[in-house]
């Protein structure tokens, strides 16, 4: 079993990467066989259905880094706007040390090839989910019922994945840890607002 799964993390290990930095169409096979140092016939082996199963398990693999780190995040905050502001931290200084190269590997796939393939779709939208329960759990944590916390998580995850963009067109980190800063103080009034604080949203 070892022998067999040999190669094909680092196949997935190599897509996140490159998707993140390239897109998904301008990544070829051999670009990913260089970079997870794999031979050509285990992309085969692994990924029969060729390229767009790999992006399937980029995605899963991407969402599953994402959730892990947003949890860990979440264990040492006391608050939804504590875990955006040291979330988009870590956002920024990732993507500062890539030279505003790197993007979410989720996204850049997800514009390429959503809704068109099924199975990319799917975990894209399995990988949002995973997410914002973790944030949605937080809200509830703080008092927000299960509705109002559902729409503040899709907030906030739709405004830090827009900031990712716009850090990358800016070459900054401005816009990822503004928009959290802008996020926790959103949420500080919806808490405090209770709910009246709908009309912020």
């Amino acid at each position: 079993m070892a022998a067999k799964a040999k190669h094909r993390q680092p196949i997935i290990d190599a897509a996140v990467t490159l998707f993140r930095q390239r897109g998904y169409a301008a990544t070829g096979l051999n670009d990913l066989v260089e970079a997870s140092g794999s031979p050509k016939g285990s992309m085969y082996h692994y990924f029969p259905e060729g390229k767009p199963s790999i992006a399937v398990a980029a995605v899963e693999e991407a969402g599953r880094r994402v959730v892990e780190t947003i949890e860990a995040v979440a264990a040492r905050t006391s608050s939804t706007a504590e875990l955006l502001l040291e979330h988009a931290a870590l956002l920024s200084g990732w993507m500062e040390k890539s030279g505003f190269c790197d993007g979410c590997p989720i996204t850049t796939v997800l514009l390429e090839l959503a809704p068109d393939d099924r199975a990319v779709t799917n975990a894209g939208r399995h990988a949002f989910e995973a997410r914002l329960r973790v944030l949605r759990a937080s809200l509830i944590d703080e008092g927000f019922d299960a509705k109002r916390a559902e729409a503040l998580a899709l907030v906030c995850t739709n405004a830090i994945q827009g900031s990712l963009v716009m850090a990358r067109v800016e070459c900054s980190r401005r816009p990822i840890e503004q928009t959290a800063a802008e996020l926790g103080r959103l949420l500080k009034a919806a808490r405090s607002n209770g709910s009246d604080g709908e009309a912020l949203i």
